[in-house]
C-alpha cells in the first residue's frame, strides 16, 4: 500500500519535517547568505545553499518513491544535509563571517528539523513492518 493511501498526506508539502526544512532553507537563503562578505557568498554561501536545498529535495524525492524504506533512506540523507548546514554555519562563525546569533538561530532550526525527520523516519520504519529496522531512530 502506498504511503499516501495510509496517511492524510496528499503531498510531501504536508509533511512537518519538509515544512521545517523549508524554513531552514529560507533562513539560509534570505537571512544568512546576504550577510556574508561578497567573496564568501560564492564560497561558503554556495555550500550552505546547496546543503539547505538538499534537505527539502531529499524529502520530496523519498516521498515520491512510495516505498517506506526508500523514503526513510532519503530522509536520512536530508538529516545528513541538516548536519552539513550546521557544520558550514560553525565554519562561518569560526571565521567570523556569521554572528553567534545567526549560528544559534540556525542551530535551533536544524535541531527542530532533525527531530521531525527522526519522528517521520521512525513512522516509516514501523509502517514497513521490517523487524530489523524497527529500532527507534535517534542521533546518538
Amino acid at each position: 500500500m502506498k504511503i499516501a493511501e495510509r496517511t492524510s498526506f496528499k503531498t510531501f508539502e504536508d509533511l512537518e519535517c519538509w515544512k521545517q526544512c523549508r524554513t531552514l532553507r529560507l533562513f539560509i537563503a534570505k537571512d544568512l547568505v546576504p550577510v556574508l562578505p561578497r567573496e564568501e557568498r560564492y564560497r561558503l554561501g554556495d555550500q550552505l545553499l546547496r546543503a539547505a536545498r538538499s534537505t527539502t529535495a531529499n524529502i520530496a524525492e523519498g516521498y515520491g518513491r512510495f516505498h517506506y524504506l526508500d523514503n526513510a533512506k532519503f530522509c536520512s540523507n536530508a538529516r545528513g544535509s541538516c548536519w552539513e548546514v550546521l557544520d558550514h554555519l560553525i565554519t562561518g562563525n569560526d571565521e567570523e563571517f556569521i554572528s553567534t546569533e545567526l549560528l544559534n538561530r540556525g542551530r535551533t532550526l536544524i535541531g527542530q528539523a532533525v527531530k521531525l525527520l527522526n519522528g517521520y523516519m521512525n513512522y516509516l520504519k514501523r509502517a514497513s513492518g521490517d523487524i530489523e529496522t524497527s529500532q527507534p531512530i535517534t542521533d546518538n
